[in-house]
């Protein structure tokens, strides 16, 4: 590093210490009802800035060697051979289930028609690839306490067509990975483990995201680790792998690094579809694809934060269990619960009102936001319910009874690491305050 970059790097983590502009909240800063109190948020240290300013200052303002760096990395955090960075973990669900449709597949392949079995209580971004594929979502419930579908509704739903499970671990809480990766394996379907909530969480021992053929994660700022906007797809299979790479970027054959040529020693000897033979390989393209690659910038601000995922996930278990002790004995409200075998990196709080309670979920949010206490829905509460579902080609097997109580008594509140015990305090005193008035 050459002396004026080193100048510079000081001064901005020396920036980072005055507090300006600064992401996260201190202790020194809290008032109660006046300091905001995020659901989620990203929390960036020194380091972290100067690692998004360094890559900015070398103009990596493309996919490059950070790039590379984190995808190995990351992947090692999750005991899978092969990670692929992306613009986002929407991006990253779409190239997971598109991945399945590829012809290299041959007979396995998803074709237009076949059915994935999904949840209606979950994030849009997990059902849309379904959609965008062709494919029909199969919906069912979940429970309420843990928010995960069970493996028994999943078996059941499986019908002629169905050919994939495709289900989020649900504000970090993992589902029953383990029985739901065996009933895949009995059925020959595929299963991609939506893991954007909950990277950190473990079920029997092993980490989320290591069950399926495929696993998401999202670098979105609300999530455990930051890249401002940034996804993932992880995978153990070497084929599924070049299938994603692929699919993210252009669709092209080839599989050498931007700046990179000729690395099969073979780019000008290739007979392809009906190209001629020795068409340039870095121009043959096998799948319809996109470019959904992240940049450098992105990779190593995610680098200088992958370090700190350990101390992330205790801040989120310590505030969770906070937060769980406190409302204990709170009247009226469904406390979450861990899944059983699980340890689970927090994403988030989970309040469900009780439909015998003598207050709303609507005047507990309104009570709590008055607060400065911000709250959040549980994502789409019920899919199918929604204007951008309703005339979606769709199964649904089963009741969609906690999906619909979901969708109107359920919301909730922040673990995310830049909230400190006395926050977490003040929380707890609030809703104790106002469940115990009104009861």
């Amino acid at each position: 590093m050459n002396d004026a970059k080193a100048r510079i790097l000081d001064q901005v983590r020396a920036y980072h210490g005055t507090g300006e502009d600064h992401h996260g909240t201190t202790a020194a800063e809290f008032v109660p009802g006046v300091t905001p109190l995020w659901p989620s948020g990203a929390v960036f240290d020194a380091e972290d800035r100067a690692a998004l300013v360094e890559a900015a200052l070398d103009l990596r303002i493309a996919a490059g060697v950070s790039t590379r760096r984190f995808e190995r990395e990351f992947a090692k955090v999750l005991g899978l051979r092969k990670a692929h960075l992306t613009n986002s973990g929407s991006s990253a669900n779409l190239l997971a289930l598109t991945a399945f449709t590829s012809p290299l597949l041959e007979d396995r392949r998803l074709l237009p028609g076949d059915e994935v079995i999904t949840v209606a209580a979950g994030f849009p971004t997990t059902v849309n690839p379904i959609i965008q594929n062709g494919l029909v979502p199969v919906f069912i419930d979940v429970e309420l306490g843990t928010y995960n579908t069970t493996p028994e509704r999943i078996e059941a739903a499986i019908g002629p067509r169905t050919k994939a499970i495709m289900i989020a671990h649900s504000l970090g809480n993992p589902f029953a990975a383990e029985d739901v990766a065996r009933i895949a394996d009995e059925h020959g379907l595929f299963l991609i483990e939506d893991n954007c909530d909950a990277v950190g969480s473990t079920y029997k021992g092993r980490p989320t995201g290591s069950f399926g053929d495929v696993a998401t994660v999202s670098f979105y700022p609300a999530h455990h680790l930051a890249m401002g906007e940034g996804g993932c797809v992880l995978t153990d299979n070497l084929v599924l792998a070049r299938i994603v790479e692929s699919l993210r970027d252009w669709g092209r054959d080839c599989w050498c690094e931007p700046g990179e040529d000729n690395r099969c020693f073979k780019r000008f000897d290739y007979q392809l579809g009906d190209l001629p033979h020795g068409y340039d390989h870095k121009y043959a393209f096998s799948h319809v694809g996109y470019n959904l690659k992240a940049t450098d910038l992105q990779a190593a601000l995610g680098l200088s934060q992958l370090g700190k995922l350990p101390a992330f996930g205790a801040a989120r278990r310590a505030n969770w269990r906070r937060l769980r002790e406190g409302l204990d004995t709170v009247p009226g409200l469904i406390l979450p619960e861990a899944t059983e075998s699980s340890d689970p990196s927090w994403f988030g709080f989970c309040l469900t009102v009780r439909q015998d309670a003598n207050y709303t979920r609507k005047e507990l949010v309104a009570f709590l936001e008055a607060r400065k206490i911000g709250t959040r829905r549980f994502f789409a509460g019920n899919l199918t319910r929604h204007p951008a579902y309703i005339d979606v080609p769709r199964r649904i097997h089963g009741s969609l009874d906690n999906s619909d109580l979901i969708a109107e008594h359920t919301f909730w509140v922040g673990v995310f690491p830049g909230l400190t015990a006395e926050m977490i305090d003040y929380i707890v005193d609030s809703v104790r305050e106002f469940a115990l008035k009104n009861s």
